[in-house]
């Protein structure tokens, strides 16, 4: 459980000693399901483009995005195909995927009526949000090409309108977040770009010692600058990633999170290079980004050498009131759970994470309270990218198992080997995704497979701990309620939660909050929303969903 960090340590004291007790008999241990395509009914499959010549792109997808399309209050899901590229030309036409949710645990295809079916580029992930304010939940496709923004039109059908809007160029874009950087209550958007990969610039590269045809490393190419667009509040995107800052950085950017490391209420923006310093952008009040992450201790490994960074999320794991850090990184280099010290300086955390991801290489994941007890625990979806890695290396795989960790207190536990069969399976994983795909109060998860079909994971005990889910409803705020502070409290504690932007791999989560009860039936919910408005619901009953809205001026 995570306490208030306004508690006093006596008070701490006595009441962890006592949910300590009230814990040890109610523990829950969550398992999972993975629903194979016969029950789902999601028969889509990835297509990675794999070819003799081993182009870098084909490593990286796919990602997945878990939202409610057409506002029936069911999370449907969108999947990110690949497709023609001036490195690959598909043998036949490829396609995304949205599955629209039957409210009976089964998906039903509706790409080609919500007009979605062709990828116009080697697809990489996928950012829903409803950047024009408008009640309906817009997406974005990140593409090794152009990238692709589909308006929704609010009668089961999107339209392209990606040149309109003004974010059309050519680049190998991968994680999108979407997030209100100038806090003028519309959602901004940044696009996270890998590298200069073009057919005619890449140099075949080959393994003397296999004899065969290699995976090009990314250190062969140049970094690239990323994208911040302004929402101009008339359907269109003005590119400020010059005049804020974000262009003078240079990466290999790969994940992306939005958060506020200094609790400033301004959104700073945390990026993973791969074979590059990460980078944190201190957002100085809108009007420019300065990069702190070689001073606040998060660029490099503790060694002072650029990791392969990929996936990213950013959370208050130990309840002190300041957001923490995480990235996952390629095999040999650990992943990184970052604390947060304060005086924008945050320290490598060693334990169970570090130690058994060692022989991984790690793409999505995400933190969630997986059990309703409040605090956030971690999910890692991971795979390497390189398919004869085991004949260079014998104690690393191409498949690997996901990794789940339970948050005790500020202490991260790996519970995969009870957590169902699924955990004791290897995969070849890539985006993830989290949301409540049944209603049922417990968090549920998809995950993309690199040139495979997908995995489609229910919670099935989550739930036996109480709950409350909700719809934050914003008046003044950005539509995403980005920024906002929520906190709960029940008989036994206090918990707060950051309201953050993107995170995980090429992917986007269900934009509804489950704050865990424990055993508690009710709460008492406060939002603090961006503009400063407190909204207050008192007694909140357990095992449902409401609406909270942010009060006018």
């Amino acid at each position: 459980m995570v306490l208030s960090p306004h508690l006093t340590r006596s008070r701490i004291a006595c009441l962890l000693s006592a949910l300590a007790i009230i814990g040890s008999a109610q523990s829950v241990a969550v398992r999972w399901t993975s629903i194979p395509a016969s029950q789902s009914g999601i028969s889509w499959r990835h297509e990675n483009g794999k070819s003799a010549d081993r182009h870098l792109p084909e490593t990286v997808g796919a990602g997945v995005a878990i939202f409610d399309y057409d506002g029936d209050g069911w999370m449907d899901i969108f999947f990110v195909n690949s497709g023609p590229a001036d490195f690959y030309k598909p043998p036949i036409a490829l396609r995304h995927a949205l599955y629209r949710n039957n409210h009976d645990g089964t998906f039903r295809d509706v790409t080609a009526r919500a007009g979605l079916t062709g990828t116009g580029g080697f697809g990489m992930g996928a950012a829903a949000a409803d950047y024009d304010g408008d009640g309906h939940t817009d997406l974005l496709v990140t593409q090794y090409g152009e990238n692709r923004l589909f308006r929704n039109n609010g009668d089961g059908t999107f339209a392209d309108v990606t040149r309109t809007a003004g974010i059309a160029g050519q680049g190998w874009w991968t994680s999108a977040v979407w997030f209100d950087y100038d806090r003028d209550g519309k959602l901004d958007l940044f696009i996270a770009n890998y590298v200069d990969y073009r057919k005619d610039l890449v140099k075949l590269c080959f393994d003397m010692n296999l004899k065969v045809s290699a995976y090009c490393v990314p250190r062969m190419f140049s970094p690239t600058a990323s994208r911040l667009y302004h929402n101009e509040g008339n359907g269109t995107f003005q590119d400020v990633s010059q005049a804020t800052g974000i262009a003078t950085y240079a990466g290999k950017a790969f994940g992306a999170v939005a958060t506020d490391i200094n609790g400033d209420g301004w959104a700073d923006l945390f990026v993973a290079s791969d074979m590059a310093p990460n980078a944190l952008f201190l957002n100085h009040e809108g009007r420019r980004f300065e990069d702190i992450g070689l001073a606040s201790g998060v660029a490099y490994s503790e060694a002072g050498e650029p990791r392969s960074g990929m996936g990213v999320d950013a959370v208050d794991y130990d309840g002190d009131g300041r957001q923490d850090l995480f990235v996952a990184n390629i095999d040999q280099q650990y992943f990184a759970l970052y604390r947060n010290r304060g005086d924008l300086q945050f320290t490598e955390e060693p334990g169970q994470v570090r130690r058994d991801t060692r022989l991984l290489s790690g793409w999505g994941l995400k933190f969630f309270d997986m059990d309703n007890d409040g605090d956030a625990d971690l999910l890692l979806a991971n795979g390497h990218p390189d398919d004869m890695i085991a004949r260079r290396m014998p104690s690393v795989t191409y498949a690997e198992p996901l990794l789940l960790f339970e948050n005790r207190e500020g202490t991260f536990i790996n519970v995969s080997a009870a957590a169902g069969p699924v955990f004791q399976q290897r995969w070849n994983a890539r985006g993830l995704a989290i949301g409540d795909l049944d209603n049922d109060g417990d968090s549920d998860v998809v995950i993309g497979i690199n040139g495979g079909a997908p995995l489609v994971l229910r919670n099935e005990t989550g739930n036996r701990r109480n709950w409350v889910g909700i719809r934050l409803r914003p008046r003044r705020s950005n539509p995403a309620a980005e920024g906002a502070v929520i906190q709960w409290t029940t008989a036994h504690g206090t918990w707060r939660r950051l309201r953050t932007g993107g995170g995980s791999f090429l992917s986007s989560h269900d934009s509804r909050e489950l704050l865990g009860l424990g055993q508690d039936s009710s709460a008492r919910i406060e939002v603090k929303w961006p503009t400063g408005q407190v909204t207050r619901q008192d007694a909140v009953k357990a095992g449902q969903y409401v609406e909270i809205a942010e009060p006018l001026p």
